[in-house]
């Protein structure tokens, strides 16, 4: 014999549903939530070690936040001390632009206690491919152009040569290369801000 259809039996079955979902999406995130952050934590690290000199500390332990706006200070940036026998021998700064042509992408930029970049690594970016993915690519030399440049003593303009900067844009990239250029400054203002709030 069927079971006459009724609003409440509708309303039942929909309940039970929704609550099984909800459970199974719950089981998901408790089983995924610490491969991920341990993952996440890895790809820190290992940028860290690419753009800062040799370092026998922790950095993503000791991270720091610091505004890169003193206008706006509740956006903070992460800055990794990089030290060796306890001497900082670099800082490595977490920056994200929302300017990419794919959306937004995060840096790490090394910088050595003068403020010169040592060394830059893209952690995450959804530009396009062949183009304005060429931001990760050392062989095409925008990556690489910054190392040894000061950001912070004023002596670069920190924008692509096409808008009267002195940084090489990728070709066909110009809308990532900006975007790039704005996370460097961010980093720069970060890095330079850095001596007023440890």
């Amino acid at each position: 014999m069927a079971i006459k259809s009724s609003l409440l039996n509708m309303v039942l079955v929909l309940t039970l549903v929704c609550l099984g979902a909800s459970a199974a999406v719950a089981v998901v995130y408790a089983v995924t939530k610490d491969p991920i952050s341990a993952a996440e934590v890895a790809k820190k690290n290992n940028a860290i070690k690419e753009v800062v000199p040799e370092f026998d500390n922790n950095p993503y332990e000791e991270a720091l936040d610091i505004i890169a706006d003193l206008n706006a200070p509740e956006k903070t940036n992460k800055v990794y001390p990089a030290k060796k026998g306890g001497q900082i021998v670099g800082y490595a700064v977490e920056s994200t632009t929302t300017k990419g042509f794919g959306g937004p992408f995060t840096i790490m930029v090394g910088f050595t206690p003068d403020g010169a970049v040592y060394n830059t690594s893209v952690i995450s970016h959804s530009e396009t491919p062949g183009l304005g993915a060429k931001i990760t690519d050392s062989k095409s030399g925008f990556i690489t152009q910054w190392n040894g440049k000061n950001l912070t003593d004023g002596s670069l303009n920190i924008s692509v040569k096409k808008d009267g900067g002195d940084i090489d844009a990728i070709t066909a990239s110009t809308i990532s290369s900006r975007a790039f250029c704005d996370a460097m400054q961010i980093a720069a203002n970060v890095f330079n801000n850095i001596s007023t709030e440890k």
